[in-house]
């Protein structure tokens, strides 16, 4: 018969294991909301709008990403989503909206129900100078700072000109000077693992070192990685004919994925530069995620 203290032990080990999460103890995880970058549907979006939200829901997804609302008022976004049960955490907005109108975004975001705001470009002429990513980071750190405020969290979205040492910044990736500069809790950053992997760097290892920094990722895969004098680039447009759905391209998934907690990934939206058929794409690249375990 066991004891009274062995069944204590016993029981407080028990109660100790249901409180880890299940990966912990070796048990599989999944993607619980699958989201959608709304850019890889823009063709057919600018058309057909209610039409196509509601069949990104039918496919599937819970969550998506605004790159521009198509001449459709916050409230009326808010209702069209509502219809079709979907939620929007987050929408990207082009720089010179986070420096000359980022109030009034800030108010959309309130009425959609964004609870990030990112910034995705730095225009080229900026980034020809340490001065440019000074005022970047500046302007970063200032928006996140009104931002946390409204209660909205700031990030920044990466393509591959990130990732080339710059002599204007002494050699240092720009990607790492926007990290050590702009303040971790204002500044987050929403990762391109299609565009971080092109460049040749590694995501994990970015995890490692900047833990909790990536709540967003973009989720798209690519064909064939470019090497030697192909890549990386300033131009992440020329590698858009090797883009493909999430699954068929030469990324690894599991791997990158088996780290999320540590990145601190919250919302994983799924993107396709240039479809041929935008609405089977982003239908074959949940299917995938869905069934993806890691």
């Amino acid at each position: 018969m066991i004891n009274r203290r062995a069944f204590l032990q016993a029981s407080a080990g028990a109660a100790a294991a249901a409180a880890l999460p299940p990966f912990a103890l070796g048990a599989e995880r999944k993607i619980q909301n699958i989201g959608v970058q709304l850019y890889t549907v823009r063709s057919v979006l600018k058309s057909d709008f209610e039409g196509v939200i509601a069949k990104v829901a039918q496919a599937g997804y819970k969550e998506v990403e605004f790159a521009g609302y198509f001449d459709h008022s916050p409230q009326e976004i808010r209702s069209i989503l509502g219809k079709n049960g979907l939620t929007a955490p987050s929408c990207h907005v082009g720089y010179d909206i986070v420096q000359n109108h980022w109030q009034e975004q800030l108010d959309a975001a309130h009425t959609i129900g964004h609870q990030y705001i990112v910034c995705p470009w730095i225009d080229e002429k900026q980034r020809q100078s340490a001065d440019g990513w000074k005022k970047a980071a500046e302007l970063f750190n200032k928006a996140g700072e009104t931002a946390s405020k409204a209660g909205i969290q700031f990030a920044y979205h990466n393509h591959t000109f990130e990732f080339k040492p710059s002599s204007e910044l002494g050699g240092k990736l720009p990607y790492d000077y926007l990290l050590s500069e702009c303040d971790p809790k204002l500044v987050k950053m929403e990762m391109d693992l299609c565009w971080i992997t092109v460049a040749g760097k590694d995501p994990v290892a970015y995890f490692n070192k900047y833990p909790g920094r990536f709540p967003l990722v973009h989720v798209k895969d690519i064909k064939k990685l470019p090497a030697g004098a192909e890549g990386p680039t300033d131009n992440p447009d020329k590698d858009v004919q090797f883009l493909t759905d999430v699954g068929s391209g030469t990324i690894n998934w599991k791997r990158i994925f088996a780290q999320s907690g540590k990145a601190g990934i919250k919302h994983y939206f799924v993107e396709q530069d240039n479809p041929s058929d935008p609405i089977a794409s982003i239908r074959n690249s949940y299917q995938y995620l869905a069934a993806l375990r890691f």
